[in-house]
Protein backbone atom coordinates (compact mmCIF):
# COMPACT_ATOMS: atom_id res chain seq x y z
CA UNK A 1 0.00 0.00 0.00
CA UNK A 2 3.02 2.18 1.09
CA UNK A 3 4.80 1.70 -1.95
CA UNK A 4 1.30 2.05 -4.39
CA UNK A 5 0.70 5.56 -2.51
CA UNK A 6 4.13 6.84 -3.30
CA UNK A 7 4.19 5.73 -6.99
CA UNK A 8 1.03 7.72 -7.31
CA UNK A 9 2.49 10.92 -6.10
CA UNK A 10 5.12 10.63 -8.10
CA UNK A 11 3.33 10.13 -10.66
CA UNK A 12 1.04 13.43 -9.76
CA UNK A 13 3.75 15.29 -9.23
CA UNK A 14 5.38 14.77 -12.49
CA UNK A 15 1.92 15.75 -14.09
CA UNK A 16 1.45 18.98 -11.49
CA UNK A 17 5.43 19.75 -12.99
CA UNK A 18 4.00 19.45 -16.38
CA UNK A 19 0.83 21.30 -16.43
CA UNK A 20 2.61 23.96 -14.58
CA UNK A 21 5.41 24.51 -17.38
CA UNK A 22 2.34 24.30 -20.09
CA UNK A 23 0.57 27.08 -18.16
CA UNK A 24 3.60 29.22 -18.13
CA UNK A 25 4.28 28.22 -21.36
CA UNK A 26 0.42 29.75 -22.64
CA UNK A 27 0.75 33.04 -20.69
CA UNK A 28 3.80 33.73 -22.57
CA UNK A 29 2.80 32.26 -26.47
CA UNK A 30 -0.70 33.94 -26.02
CA UNK A 31 -0.26 37.30 -24.66
CA UNK A 32 3.18 38.38 -23.51
CA UNK A 33 5.48 37.54 -26.68
CA UNK A 34 3.01 39.76 -29.26
CA UNK A 35 3.54 42.65 -27.26
CA UNK A 36 6.89 42.24 -26.50
CA UNK A 37 6.45 42.41 -22.60
CA UNK A 38 9.98 40.94 -21.23
CA UNK A 39 8.25 41.39 -18.09
CA UNK A 40 12.14 39.54 -16.54
CA UNK A 41 12.96 36.01 -16.39
CA UNK A 42 14.99 34.25 -19.04
CA UNK A 43 11.14 34.45 -21.35
CA UNK A 44 12.04 38.09 -20.88
CA UNK A 45 15.62 37.96 -22.15
CA UNK A 46 14.40 35.27 -25.02
CA UNK A 47 11.51 38.01 -26.39
CA UNK A 48 14.51 40.37 -26.56
CA UNK A 49 17.06 38.51 -28.34
CA UNK A 50 14.15 37.11 -30.41
CA UNK A 51 13.42 40.82 -31.63
CA UNK A 52 17.08 40.83 -33.09
CA UNK A 53 17.27 37.90 -34.34
CA UNK A 54 13.84 37.30 -35.69
CA UNK A 55 14.39 34.12 -37.50
CA UNK A 56 14.79 32.38 -34.52
CA UNK A 57 11.96 31.35 -32.54
CA UNK A 58 11.69 31.96 -28.79
CA UNK A 59 11.26 28.86 -27.75
CA UNK A 60 14.62 27.83 -29.13
CA UNK A 61 16.47 30.97 -28.26
CA UNK A 62 14.32 30.06 -24.53
CA UNK A 63 15.96 26.80 -24.75
CA UNK A 64 19.48 27.94 -25.11
CA UNK A 65 19.17 30.67 -22.50
CA UNK A 66 18.22 27.75 -20.02
CA UNK A 67 20.91 25.67 -21.07
CA UNK A 68 23.74 28.28 -20.89
CA UNK A 69 22.64 29.49 -17.63
CA UNK A 70 22.08 25.50 -16.44
CA UNK A 71 26.15 25.21 -17.57
CA UNK A 72 26.75 28.31 -15.82
CA UNK A 73 25.27 27.48 -12.52
CA UNK A 74 26.80 23.76 -12.35
CA UNK A 75 29.89 25.18 -12.99
CA UNK A 76 30.03 27.74 -10.39
CA UNK A 77 27.57 26.87 -7.35
CA UNK A 78 27.58 23.32 -7.54
CA UNK A 79 25.20 20.01 -8.32
CA UNK A 80 22.35 22.22 -5.92
CA UNK A 81 20.02 21.82 -8.91
CA UNK A 82 17.34 19.21 -8.14
CA UNK A 83 16.27 16.24 -10.62
CA UNK A 84 12.77 18.06 -11.59
CA UNK A 85 14.29 22.12 -11.57
CA UNK A 86 16.20 20.49 -14.26
CA UNK A 87 13.47 19.04 -16.33
CA UNK A 88 11.61 22.10 -15.52
CA UNK A 89 14.21 24.03 -16.98
CA UNK A 90 13.78 22.48 -20.37
CA UNK A 91 10.08 21.68 -20.13
CA UNK A 92 8.61 25.01 -20.69
CA UNK A 93 10.59 25.73 -24.15
CA UNK A 94 9.54 22.14 -24.96
CA UNK A 95 5.98 23.41 -24.94
CA UNK A 96 6.25 26.52 -26.08
CA UNK A 97 7.47 25.13 -29.30
CA UNK A 98 4.76 22.54 -29.28
CA UNK A 99 1.89 26.19 -29.09
CA UNK A 100 4.76 27.93 -31.58
CA UNK A 101 4.27 25.14 -33.69
CA UNK A 102 0.53 24.12 -33.89
CA UNK A 103 -0.38 27.63 -32.64
CA UNK A 104 0.83 30.04 -34.28
CA UNK A 105 0.63 33.60 -33.19
CA UNK A 106 2.03 36.73 -34.63
CA UNK A 107 -0.66 39.95 -33.17
CA UNK A 108 -1.72 40.33 -29.89
CA UNK A 109 -4.54 38.68 -28.89
CA UNK A 110 -6.08 42.23 -28.07
CA UNK A 111 -5.31 46.26 -28.60
CA UNK A 112 -5.07 46.71 -24.63
CA UNK A 113 -1.89 46.65 -23.96
CA UNK A 114 -2.25 46.26 -20.36
CA UNK A 115 -5.31 43.46 -20.60
CA UNK A 116 -2.47 41.08 -22.56
CA UNK A 117 -0.16 41.96 -19.71
CA UNK A 118 -2.41 41.27 -17.04
CA UNK A 119 -3.58 37.92 -18.04
CA UNK A 120 -0.07 36.96 -19.21
CA UNK A 121 1.37 37.44 -16.03
CA UNK A 122 -1.57 35.78 -13.85
CA UNK A 123 -1.54 32.78 -16.17
CA UNK A 124 2.27 32.43 -15.88
CA UNK A 125 2.23 33.09 -12.36
CA UNK A 126 -0.34 30.64 -11.90
CA UNK A 127 1.76 27.76 -13.38
CA UNK A 128 4.74 28.88 -11.57
CA UNK A 129 2.91 28.59 -8.60
CA UNK A 130 1.84 24.76 -9.71
CA UNK A 131 5.69 23.95 -10.20
CA UNK A 132 7.42 25.50 -7.35
CA UNK A 133 4.82 23.56 -4.87
CA UNK A 134 5.45 20.25 -6.11
CA UNK A 135 9.33 21.61 -4.97
CA UNK A 136 10.66 22.29 -8.17
CA UNK A 137 12.07 25.84 -10.01
CA UNK A 138 11.71 27.14 -13.33
CA UNK A 139 15.41 28.04 -13.34
CA UNK A 140 15.89 30.42 -15.41
CA UNK A 141 17.34 34.16 -14.13
CA UNK A 142 16.97 31.90 -10.50
CA UNK A 143 20.69 30.55 -11.21
CA UNK A 144 21.45 34.20 -11.60
CA UNK A 145 20.31 35.22 -8.50
CA UNK A 146 22.22 32.46 -6.62
CA UNK A 147 25.25 33.14 -8.24
CA UNK A 148 25.12 36.87 -6.89
CA UNK A 149 24.74 35.58 -3.89
CA UNK A 150 27.44 33.22 -3.56
CA UNK A 151 29.98 35.35 -5.19
CA UNK A 152 28.55 38.90 -3.46
CA UNK A 153 27.28 40.02 -0.47
CA UNK A 154 23.88 41.17 -2.07
CA UNK A 155 21.07 38.35 -1.35
CA UNK A 156 19.19 35.77 -3.77
CA UNK A 157 16.60 38.57 -3.77
CA UNK A 158 18.57 41.46 -4.81
CA UNK A 159 20.31 39.56 -7.29
CA UNK A 160 17.39 38.48 -9.44
CA UNK A 161 16.30 42.09 -9.09
CA UNK A 162 19.01 42.98 -10.83
CA UNK A 163 18.99 40.52 -13.96
CA UNK A 164 15.45 40.99 -14.25
CA UNK A 165 16.20 45.30 -13.98
CA UNK A 166 19.03 44.70 -16.57
CA UNK A 167 16.26 42.79 -18.90
CA UNK A 168 14.16 46.24 -18.25
CA UNK A 169 16.35 48.37 -19.69
CA UNK A 170 16.92 45.80 -22.56
CA UNK A 171 13.45 46.90 -23.09
CA UNK A 172 13.75 50.26 -23.00
CA UNK A 173 16.28 50.32 -25.26
CA UNK A 174 14.29 47.88 -28.16
CA UNK A 175 10.67 48.91 -27.80
CA UNK A 176 10.92 52.58 -25.72
CA UNK A 177 9.68 53.81 -22.54
CA UNK A 178 6.39 52.57 -22.63
CA UNK A 179 6.94 49.10 -23.09
CA UNK A 180 9.66 48.62 -20.40
CA UNK A 181 7.55 50.25 -17.92
CA UNK A 182 4.58 47.54 -18.85
CA UNK A 183 7.55 45.18 -18.29
CA UNK A 184 8.84 46.35 -14.90
CA UNK A 185 5.00 46.51 -13.92
CA UNK A 186 4.94 42.59 -14.46
CA UNK A 187 7.82 41.78 -12.97
CA UNK A 188 6.46 43.31 -9.64
CA UNK A 189 2.98 41.73 -10.42
CA UNK A 190 4.02 38.62 -11.21
CA UNK A 191 5.93 38.13 -7.60
CA UNK A 192 3.03 38.92 -5.72
CA UNK A 193 0.48 36.51 -7.68
CA UNK A 194 3.49 33.92 -6.92
CA UNK A 195 3.38 34.36 -3.89
CA UNK A 196 -0.36 34.67 -2.80
CA UNK A 197 -0.85 31.57 -5.20
CA UNK A 198 1.95 29.75 -3.53
CA UNK A 199 -0.11 30.69 0.06
CA UNK A 200 -3.06 28.88 -1.12
CA UNK A 201 -1.62 25.70 -2.09
CA UNK A 202 0.39 25.51 0.86
CA UNK A 203 -2.72 25.75 2.91
CA UNK A 204 -3.30 23.28 5.41
CA UNK A 205 -6.03 22.34 7.99
CA UNK A 206 -4.82 21.16 11.72
CA UNK A 207 -8.34 19.88 13.70
CA UNK A 208 -8.36 19.29 17.36
CA UNK A 209 -11.03 16.95 18.21
CA UNK A 210 -12.40 15.95 21.71
CA UNK A 211 -14.73 12.82 21.19
CA UNK A 212 -16.23 9.84 22.34
CA UNK A 213 -15.34 8.03 19.38
CA UNK A 214 -11.91 8.96 19.08
CA UNK A 215 -10.86 5.61 18.40
CA UNK A 216 -12.97 5.79 15.50
CA UNK A 217 -11.89 9.06 13.93
CA UNK A 218 -8.11 8.24 14.67
CA UNK A 219 -8.88 4.65 12.49
CA UNK A 220 -10.40 6.76 9.84
CA UNK A 221 -7.59 9.14 9.85
CA UNK A 222 -5.03 6.63 9.46
CA UNK A 223 -6.28 4.15 7.27
CA UNK A 224 -8.85 6.07 5.19
CA UNK A 225 -6.76 9.32 4.89
CA UNK A 226 -3.17 7.98 5.42
CA UNK A 227 -2.55 11.04 7.49
CA UNK A 228 -0.69 10.52 10.91
CA UNK A 229 -2.06 11.99 14.41
CA UNK A 230 -1.52 13.22 17.58
CA UNK A 231 -3.15 12.09 21.00
CA UNK A 232 -2.34 13.19 24.51
CA UNK A 233 -4.25 13.28 27.61
CA UNK A 234 -5.88 16.60 28.85
CA UNK A 235 -8.78 17.89 31.81
CA UNK A 236 -11.30 19.97 30.68
CA UNK A 237 -11.70 23.23 32.31
CA UNK A 238 -15.29 22.55 32.80
CA UNK A 239 -15.86 19.32 34.16
CA UNK A 240 -12.30 18.62 35.61
CA UNK A 241 -12.74 15.37 33.71
CA UNK A 242 -9.57 13.61 32.14
CA UNK A 243 -9.81 12.57 28.56
CA UNK A 244 -8.00 12.03 25.37
CA UNK A 245 -7.59 14.78 22.68
CA UNK A 246 -6.24 14.39 18.52
CA UNK A 247 -4.91 16.64 16.94
CA UNK A 248 -4.01 16.26 13.65
CA UNK A 249 -3.25 18.09 9.88
CA UNK A 250 -4.94 17.55 6.57
CA UNK A 251 -5.23 18.93 3.40
CA UNK A 252 -8.88 20.91 1.84
CA UNK A 253 -10.08 17.52 0.41
CA UNK A 254 -9.49 15.07 3.28
CA UNK A 255 -10.23 18.13 5.91
CA UNK A 256 -13.83 17.75 4.39
CA UNK A 257 -13.85 13.81 4.61
CA UNK A 258 -12.86 13.86 7.89
CA UNK A 259 -15.30 17.19 9.11
CA UNK A 260 -18.18 14.75 7.66
CA UNK A 261 -17.22 11.46 9.31
CA UNK A 262 -16.99 13.18 12.71
CA UNK A 263 -20.67 15.01 12.14
CA UNK A 264 -21.75 11.40 11.28
CA UNK A 265 -20.33 9.38 14.07
CA UNK A 266 -20.72 11.77 17.24
CA UNK A 267 -22.07 15.07 16.32
CA UNK A 268 -21.60 15.85 19.69
CA UNK A 269 -17.96 16.00 19.14
CA UNK A 270 -15.42 18.95 19.78
CA UNK A 271 -13.70 20.35 17.22
CA UNK A 272 -11.55 23.37 16.32
CA UNK A 273 -9.86 24.35 13.38
CA UNK A 274 -7.02 26.74 12.24
CA UNK A 275 -5.83 26.81 8.85
CA UNK A 276 -1.93 27.05 8.62
CA UNK A 277 0.21 28.43 5.62
CA UNK A 278 2.67 25.90 5.66
CA UNK A 279 3.59 22.31 6.82
CA UNK A 280 6.59 20.26 5.72
CA UNK A 281 7.45 16.58 7.25
CA UNK A 282 6.51 13.04 6.17
CA UNK A 283 3.22 12.71 3.92
CA UNK A 284 3.59 16.26 3.09
CA UNK A 285 7.02 17.63 1.61
CA UNK A 286 8.25 13.86 1.33
CA UNK A 287 7.01 10.25 1.00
Amino acid sequence: MKSNLSTYRRFKRFLIVNLGNFIIAAGLHFFLAPDNLAAGGSSGLAILIATIFPNLSISVILFLINFILFAVGLATIGKVFGAYTIYSTFAMSFFLGILERFTPITTPITDDIFINLFFGILIQAIGVGFVINEGASTGGTDIIGKIIEKYSHMSFGFGLAISDGLITIGALILYGPKIAMYSLFGVFVNSLIVDRILAGFGSKFSLTVSSDCLDEINDFIIVKLYRGSTIYEAIGGYSNEQRKILTTVVDRKDYIKLRNFINKIDPSAFIYVSQVSEVSGLGFTFD
